[in-house]
């Protein structure tokens, strides 16, 4: 498909800079292509009420880390000041990160960070510059390894805020709270899952009491999550690669919620993407553990989930891709039409959908 057909005028004020206050106060626009009224208007608070006794919920349970850090290059006798954001890790002391400005880079610089900063061990934290890539990547292997490192970047750096976000205002120490869900704990992602930032133990204890399950599984959501798709086509799109894994024992109790005639609804685009790529062609989910680009375009046949919970998404990005897949390109147009004509907020911040599959009845 063309990528121009995911694309759509979005006013700037529609874009949230913070988040609702408290987290379970956002609005949620429920879609449904097979309802009469295919678009309804809720809140987070209602979810209890939307879904049904024996549904689960699936969160992903991913930390986001302090990836951005501004540092200063040392070549020589020059210098110059330079910000990254950490990727991926490589090993104990290895990163890939994409450097900006990246021309002022090369392999064998010396870069320091924490020189204007107080920070634990030994004040500084360095590291060096092994190899630059293209498009503003480079390899980077710190000083610290290990459990030392971790702690480093997380005295030093910054969350990690969408450049929608970032190019608008600073981030600040409330954004160590807010782009963080309340149930984050594996440490590793360096974009947040942001469906579940609309979570607190206040709305966790109304589903308990609808009789909703939740359950966890892991993908460490990548900055390529924000990387725009450059090609004209979607099926010359190179998807970015995000490692996940699903534990047995979770498999094995999803598997019982469908069997039981209970419905899997993910929770964010990242936990669908686990999903989808954890099933068998019959829909059975199994464990895994590893790397996937799984890129879901319409066509795609769902085979794992039942109901998604999302936020609203860049034009022209997977993720509104993914969407168009689920419910179907011509009932996501209405729905964000209508959100941005009802004043939904947007993006990472802003409010939810909840989505019925164009494929079958809810």
């Amino acid at each position: 498909m063309r990528v121009d057909d995911f694309d759509f005028e979005l006013p700037v004020q529609s874009i949230a800079l913070r988040p609702a206050r408290p987290r379970d106060s956002a609005r949620l626009l429920c879609v449904d292509p097979h309802d009469d009224a295919p678009l309804s208007d809720c809140g987070i608070r209602d979810l209890p009420e939307l879904l049904r006794s024996g549904d689960a919920l699936v969160f992903n349970n991913t930390r986001v880390i302090a990836a951005r850090l501004s540092g200063i290059r040392h070549r020589e006798d020059t210098t110059a000041n330079v910000s990254f954001t950490l990727l991926k890790p490589l090993d104990a002391s290895t990163w890939t990160a994409l450097a900006r400005p990246a021309k002022r880079l090369r392999a064998g610089d010396r870069i320091e960070f924490g020189a204007k900063q107080s920070v634990c061990l030994l004040g500084i934290l360095w590291g060096r510059i092994e190899s630059r890539g293209e498009g503003g990547e480079v390899t980077i292997a710190f000083d610290f390894h290990g459990p030392a490192l971790e702690e480093a970047i997380a005295a030093l750096g910054q969350m990690p805020l969408p450049p929608y976000i970032a190019s608008r205002r600073a981030t600040d120490a409330q954004d160590m709270d807010d782009y963080q869900t309340v149930y984050a704990q594996k440490t590793g992602a360096v974009a947040a899952p942001t469906a579940g930032l609309h979570f607190t133990p206040e709305l966790f204890g109304a589903l308990d009491a609808k009789g909703i399950s939740r359950h966890f599984v892991t993908l460490h959501v990548g900055a390529g999550t924000f990387l725009p798709v450059k090609v004209e086509d979607t099926g010359d799109h190179v998807m970015h690669a995000e490692w996940g894994e699903v534990a047995q024992k979770t498999a094995d109790e999803l598997n019982d919620v469908r069997k039981a005639g209970g419905r899997l609804i993910a929770v964010g685009s990242t936990a669908m993407r686990l999903l989808e790529s954890a099933a068998d062609e019959s829909g059975l989910i199994r464990n895994f553990s590893g790397e996937t680009d799984i890129f879901m375009t319409p066509g795609y046949r769902f085979r794992a989930v039942d109901a998604m919970l999302t936020n609203f998404h860049l034009p022209r990005s997977t993720l509104f891709m993914l969407v168009s897949a689920f419910c179907g390109l011509e009932t996501m147009r209405d729905a964000y039409t209508h959100a941005i004509a009802s004043g939904y907020r947007f993006y990472s911040y802003g409010d939810a959908c909840l989505l019925h599959p164009a494929g079958q009845k809810k």
